[in-house]
């Protein structure tokens, strides 16, 4: 039930207001988002890689509805990876990219070609690219961007949802030599027709996933803060007889530190999903909604009087 109030809440333009407006909003906010802009993102990333972890940014520009904004979107991008570049962040460094905010939902055809030019960028600085995962509807025209991309740039990483019902045939498909594939449990809302519902039945299905990417010949980036199912994914690592830099651990900028710089101290690759950007409160809400234990400092950030 939270889930789905938080998930319902990303659309809030008043309940955005609010956090943002509350004195301790923007606290909170920070604890997850790097800030508003580039510089911000470059010297949280700084920061990160000091302490040994990888990053993946993310400019959080979801609401794109115009050819323009789109264009803006791939233009931050590139310009982005030309400052990670010169700041000899790559290839520590990599962006993660949602078609939606290259205007996937205007012209699916226009919204590649702004990807291979960030992906162009990337190979240009050294790094990689991912392209994110988001709701249903939009996995097939995903995937196929993917495989388009990834004749000229095969180090393109796919993101799959262990969620959704499909995932287990998407990561058959996608366990080859060379794929890089982050496994996440999904953060938006499906049908049950389409998705598994129960949070038991998710991580059955992680679990699942895991093991077909773990078989595999592909490269599998370990998406969760589930403290189980990070000493699962140690223990198939183990019984496939991958080393640690046959695969990483990825988390959230925010969620466990300590956990991130447990993995990091024994060896493990660890990548910070590290947004940044003005349109931060639809990921925040998702990421209340993955873990509803943080409402308490949403809470206290609302309420809060000067």
């Amino acid at each position: 039930m939270l889930r789905s109030l938080f998930l319902a809440a990303a659309g809030s333009a008043r309940l955005e207001r609010l956090v943002e407006s509350a004195p301790a909003g923007r606290g909170v906010v920070k604890r997850f988002v790097a800030g508003d802009g580039a510089e911000e993102a470059l010297a949280v990333s700084r920061e990160l890689a000091d302490d040994g972890l990888a990053v993946s940014l993310v400019h959080l520009a979801e609401d794109t509805e115009s050819p323009e904004q789109a264009r803006a979107v791939r233009e931050e991008y590139v310009a982005l990876l030309a400052r990670l570049r010169t700041a000899g962040l790559a290839p520590a460094a990599e962006v993660s990219v949602k078609l939606s905010a290259l205007g996937q939902r205007i012209d699916e055809k226009v919204a590649q070609e702004h990807a291979r030019a960030i992906c162009a960028a990337a190979a240009e600085s050294g790094t990689t690219v991912t392209l994110d995962a988001e709701d249903h509807g939009t996995t097939d025209a995903t995937l196929e961007t993917l495989f388009e991309l990834r004749r000229d740039f095969p180090s393109t990483g796919a993101v799959l949802q262990a969620h959704l019902r499909r995932t287990e045939g998407d990561c058959r498909e996608l366990a080859v030599s060379g794929s890089r594939v982050r496994l996440c449990k999904g953060a938006y809302s499906e049908p049950e027709s389409v998705a598994f519902q129960s949070p038991l039945d998710v991580d059955k299905a992680y679990v699942r996933c895991l093991n077909i990417l773990m078989s595999g010949e592909g490269y599998p980036m370990v998406a969760t803060h589930d403290p189980r199912l990070i000493a699962i994914a140690e223990d198939r690592a183990r019984w496939f007889d991958r080393s640690t830099g046959e695969y990483e651990f990825q988390l959230l900028h925010g969620v466990r530190p300590d956990e991130q710089a447990r993995l990091a101290a024994t060896g493990h690759t660890v990548r910070v999903y590290l947004p940044y950007g003005k349109q931060w409160f639809g990921y925040l809400m998702r990421r209340f909604a993955e873990r509803p234990s943080g409402v308490s400092s949403l809470a206290s950030a609302v309420s809060a009087r000067k």
